[in-house]
């Protein structure tokens, strides 16, 4: 798995690239929120589930299924007096960050693969690409020598090109704003 640290950044990265007035700060801290709770699975390793089951690490909490549950739940209870375009922006941006979460999973070196399809199909799969170093499982583990190792692999596959994502779509989206303002705009 990728850390913690990375989860939460690249779902801050995805609501401060458009800067929509939907994305306030209790909403980006929902967003990232989101993208750690699927490994509140490892809690099921004290209760005797295996790695490979449906609830186990990777499992049912990483799949697509979750995530869109996830966003619904959020959005419906917290957000159900929002108009009905703001529920759905709420609700996808939510989705997102909590299906990043086995994307970059999917982008590690190690552990089973993600069930993206479960429960429907509990198959585990990784991307063909594998350059993030996995995250020990666990605060102790994490904080051990490979630490350093991990964080240096996950600020180049994931800070970086997620901060380069964020200034490319501001920059689009500045891009559009000016030349929407330059056509409104007459011409001496």
């Amino acid at each position: 798995m990728a850390s913690a640290f990375s989860h939460a950044f690249l779902a801050l990265a995805l609501g401060k690239a458009p800067r929509h007035p939907l994305f306030t700060w209790p909403v980006l801290f929902l967003g990232m929120a989101c993208s750690i709770i699927p490994d509140l699975d490892v809690i099921g390793f004290s209760f005797g589930i295996q790695y490979g089951d449906l609830w186990g690490h990777r499992g049912m909490t990483h799949s697509l299924f979750f995530a869109g549950l996830l966003s619904a739940a959020l959005t419906g209870v917290w957000y159900r007096q929002r108009s009905t375009e703001a529920q759905i922006g709420l609700f996808f941006y939510l989705f997102l960050c909590t299906a990043s979460h086995g994307i970059l999973d999917a982008l590690t070196d190690g552990g089973l693969g993600v069930a993206f399809f479960s429960p429907f199909d509990t198959s585990r799969y990784f991307f063909s690409a594998r350059p993030v170093a996995v995250s020990p499982i666990g605060i102790r583990a994490f904080f051990s020598d490979d630490a350093v190792h991990v964080l240096a692999s996950e600020v180049r596959w994931i800070w970086l090109p997620a901060i380069a994502g964020l200034f490319i779509v501001r920059g689009l989206r500045y891009v559009q704003s000016a030349q929407r303002t330059g056509k409104r705009a007459p011409r001496d």
